[in-house]
């Protein structure tokens, strides 16, 4: 397969894009935004509850060396599959969330929060021997103070991941593809992520997966797309990594590796600010960031593969969907925590950078 990469060199100038060549793109992209609307993506992975508690810090502790926070306030946010779910339905899509939660009150606090985000909880599959995934974040301002997580890192009896893959092929046939989002927590196991590659091709499906670095990368194996960030890509493809040798020909290096050793179709390395690169069809195309001032990445790759799996599945070409999730990330960094992209606002970011 030739990704225009010769001893690691990119050979094929073109394909990067300046942000400046991107008119007719936008144009379309805006032109074509209406058609995100109600298609259905099934998201599958592990579910999370963001807590916040905010305050301010005046003093240390005399009981230890750790600052005080005077509580002020505190929310709730949808976090890890549940954020994807959420922006999905933010853009226009609709989200079949399947996923795994406890018999606990985190549980019913997640599924009010996704009820009121437009995001079925018909899907959820409840285990009362594991907690429902949360983490609690104490912040001064922008500022993390501590984060408390509260999980049970464990794959998945064999009665529940049945349960779940049953789910998903129900709900595959009025389905326009399946997202795949992986934070390690034990939903997506060897056997629950193959079993997906096979029923999504059986359906002539895409399977779209957002990785993770802990999981072997074996277990993507078949996949259509997968959209891991940068250093994700480096520990998932098994490449010696040289921080003194960093830059393009690396990043192109492993994402060759990465798409042969996987089988991958289509693969969408992002790079925060250095924007993301995606190796398709043999070749390499190279897309800029469009963020203007960054908060916060929290939840940046779950919009990522919301807009652009959103975007793909509705007609958009793969690089088309793949600015708009640009366009997308864009928009959230500039806030604080895991909050979705409403249409209305990526319109107005699009037209803010023209």
């Amino acid at each position: 397969m030739d990704y225009g990469i010769t001893g690691s060199s990119m050979k094929a100038a073109d394909t990067t894009v300046s942000e400046n060549s991107f008119d007719g793109m936008r144009e379309t992209i805006l032109r074509n935004l209406p058609a995100l609307r109600g298609k259905k993506l099934i998201v599958v992975g592990d579910l999370g509850l963001d807590q916040y508690v905010h305050g301010e810090v005046r003093r240390i502790s005399p009981e230890a060396p750790v600052p005080v926070l005077e509580g002020a306030s505190e929310d709730q946010r949808l976090g890890l599959a549940t954020n994807v779910a959420q922006n999905i339905a933010s853009l226009g899509g609709v989200s079949l969330l399947v996923g795994v939660v406890g018999r606990d009150q985190a549980c019913e606090d997640l599924k009010s929060l996704l009820t009121s985000a437009g995001v079925s909880t018909d899907y959820l599959v409840v285990d009362p021997h594991r907690p429902t995934t949360r983490k609690l974040r104490v912040m001064s301002g922008h500022h993390h103070l501590v984060r408390v997580d509260y999980e049970h890192r464990r794959y998945l009896d064999l009665e529940r991941e049945n349960q779940l893959l049953s789910i998903v092929g129900d709900l595959l046939g009025q389905a326009d593809g399946v997202v795949l989002e992986d934070y390690a927590k034990g939903v997506v196991s060897e056997r629950c992520a193959q079993e997906l590659v096979k029923i999504c091709r059986g359906a002539g499906k895409p399977l779209m997966v957002d990785p993770n670095r802990q999981t072997p990368s074996n277990f993507y194996r078949g996949a259509t797309l997968m959209t891991p960030n940068r250093d994700e890509a480096y520990g998932l493809s098994g490449c010696q990594v040289d921080d003194l040798q960093d830059g393009p020909d690396l990043l192109f290096k492993v994402g060759e590796t990465l798409v042969k050793k996987l089988g991958l179709e289509h693969l969408v390395i992002t790079q925060g600010k250095q924007g993301m690169s995606l190796f398709t069809e043999g070749r390499v195309h190279q897309f800029p960031t469009f963020a203007r001032q960054v908060f916060d990445v929290t939840g940046a790759g779950d919009t990522v593969i919301a807009a652009l799996g959103l975007a793909w599945v509705s007609g958009f070409s793969l690089p088309e969907a793949c600015v708009l999730g640009n366009y997308a990330a864009g928009v959230v960094v500039g806030k604080v925590g895991c909050v979705p992209c409403r249409t209305d606002e990526l319109v107005e970011y699009i037209n803010q950078l023209s």
